[in-house]
């Protein structure tokens, strides 16, 4: 009888415990995106090319920390568009929004075109830790040289 009892009150106590720790885990998971926007984001400016038509980022090396929240200014300085693509970057990242003029986009965000003169800004989160690449994907520029590398710790 004693067992039986014993068997008993631990299945209720690892039933409560469960629902204790889901409750906590939908907590975190809830709070986490509002933290998040809440912070003062980084500021880091990317120009893509320059005035002579050079086929560069300017910085070509990224540096960010998991966790913290940046905002990446974009700038195209270049006669020709050019387009930053970071497709695995942005997979590992919250993006919060991304803004250019009048314009606001939300949602998942992979590439952006920049025509000559243009101005954009990215507000993201980078969440997975490690080394990534972006490109600029129209062809031959990134033959050319407009590629970088991306590292978040």
């Amino acid at each position: 009888m004693y067992s039986i009892l014993n068997w008993l009150q631990q299945k209720v106590f690892l039933s409560r415990l469960s629902i204790l720790v889901g409750i906590f885990c939908g907590f975190c998971l809830v709070l986490s995106p509002v933290a998040l926007a809440n912070q003062t984001p980084t500021e880091i400016k990317v120009s893509l090319g320059n005035s002579t038509g050079e086929l560069k980022f300017f910085p070509n090396h990224l540096q960010f920390k998991a966790g913290t929240p940046y905002k990446l200014v974009f700038d195209n300085p270049s006669p020709e568009k050019h387009y930053f693509t970071g497709k695995d970057f942005a997979d590992a990242s919250w993006t919060k929004k991304v803004q250019a003029g009048k314009v606001e986009v939300k949602g998942a965000i992979h590439e952006l075109e920049l025509k000559p003169e243009a101005e954009a800004e990215w507000f993201l989160t980078p969440m997975k830790a490690g080394k990534y690449e972006f490109h600029c994907s129209i062809p031959g520029h990134a033959e050319a040289g407009m590629t970088g590398n991306i590292v978040v710790e």
